[in-house]
């Protein structure tokens, strides 16, 4: 009979093993590096099983399949361990169907990729989302986003960019123009002419910062040690746009985004104009119900948006954003709880987290 001492022993083994973080987040990036032996269900699974986690106690590790069986365990049935993972099983018939939908003037049906893909519609929807982040009809819409910006930024008329990329009518693209460009169609063919973007720089603890502003709401939030760099990279990103410096008003925004830099705690509510693809923005979305003084992972991350193959396309999606403090990528971390590349800077992104602490804890930033 194992005494309660014994499984506490045990148990610590377990849990000290570096390797059960990765079980405990379900990281797919370990399925084939090792694999978890159950001594009470007899079976061994992949790091990333979805089955209900077992006790650390009952847990052993193993670097090979074959290890996990000659140590008398089965595979599972649900996350199949003696198989190729998912993505090799099914990337090359993934692809195919992506390929097809890029090529296709209408978006083809659902049945009919999977009938090409030789899976059941249900089985292909759920391989698909698992494999690009993204369901079938969102990865065509985010195509014919594609296509029309393409079309626009190649000097075709609006009309002729619409239809070619695949709508039916101008009326279906209009409903969500805005959403999709940022503005106007032929506002976008002309480079963002015509649109006002007004933007102040500011300083505070992290550098400087310069806030810009549509009027659809906030569209960059930019920080750095070059005042003059970051606003050629806002002229950068509407090279035809009107950008003027804000006035006095307005720079009573700035102050009110440098004071929620400086003291997290006051929060930051203002409108955003967020533009992006639409797996960034399931991504952004995601970010912006992280509490401040918390953080997470983004393995954590793509499994909330359904998608949990897709933790380097998360990073990418946090590498892309522009609205810094507004949209918090400085709260995602590694599994192991380091701080990861950050596009203004690791040393910037410990300080907010720091401040972020402190303000948490009601005292000073930890050292």
């Amino acid at each position: 009979m194992i005494t309660l001492a014994k499984k506490e022993r045990r148990a610590a083994e377990t849990t000290d093993d570096p390797r059960w973080a990765a079980v405990v987040a379900r990281d797919h990036e370990f399925d084939g590096r090792f694999y978890c032996g159950v001594k009470t269900t007899g079976v061994y699974c992949h790091p990333s099983c979805a089955a209900r986690r077992a006790r650390p106690e009952n847990v052993y590790f193993y670097t090979t399949r074959e290890e996990a069986e000659e140590a008398g365990f089965r595979p599972c049935k649900r996350c199949r361990p003696d198989q190729p993972p998912l993505v090799e099983r099914y990337a090359a018939k993934v692809t195919q169907a992506c390929r097809l939908i890029e090529e296709s003037e209408t978006t083809p049906v659902l049945e009919d990729l999977a009938s090409r893909s030789d899976m059941s519609p249900y089985h292909f929807h759920r391989v698909f989302k698992q494999l690009t982040g993204l369901t079938p009809r969102q990865y065509a819409a985010a195509q014919r986003e594609k296509k029309v910006r393409e079309g626009l930024g190649g000097g075709n008329t609006v009309t002729a960019a619409i239809f070619d990329a695949g709508y039916n009518s101008n009326s279906r693209f209009y409903e969500n123009s805005n959403s999709i460009l940022g503005m106007t169609p032929s506002n976008y063919r002309a480079g963002g002419a015509d649109i006002e973007i007004r933007f102040a720089i500011g300083e505070c603890s992290l550098g400087s910062i310069l806030v810009a502003q549509s009027d659809r709401g906030i569209c960059a939030i930019l920080l750095g040690d070059d005042p003059d760099k970051l606003a050629r990279d806002l002229q950068d990103s509407f090279p035809r746009a009107n950008v003027i410096g804000g006035d006095a008003d307005f720079e009573q925004l700035v102050a009110r985004v440098v004071g929620f830099v400086e003291a997290p705690g006051i929060g930051l509510d203002l409108p955003l104009d967020v533009r992006g693809t639409a797996f960034q923005q399931r991504v952004w979305k995601t970010l912006r119900e992280i509490p401040a003084g918390e953080t997470t992972s983004y393995t954590e991350i793509a499994g909330r948006i359904g998608s949990p193959n897709s933790v380097r396309a998360v990073a990418q999606a946090c590498a892309a954003n522009k609205l810094a403090v507004a949209i918090p990528c400085h709260r995602v971390v590694r599994n192991d709880g380091a701080l990861a590349g950050y596009r203004w800077g690791v040393e910037r992104k410990r300080a907010l987290l720091e401040k972020e602490e402190g303000a948490e804890t009601g005292g000073e930033p930890s050292a």
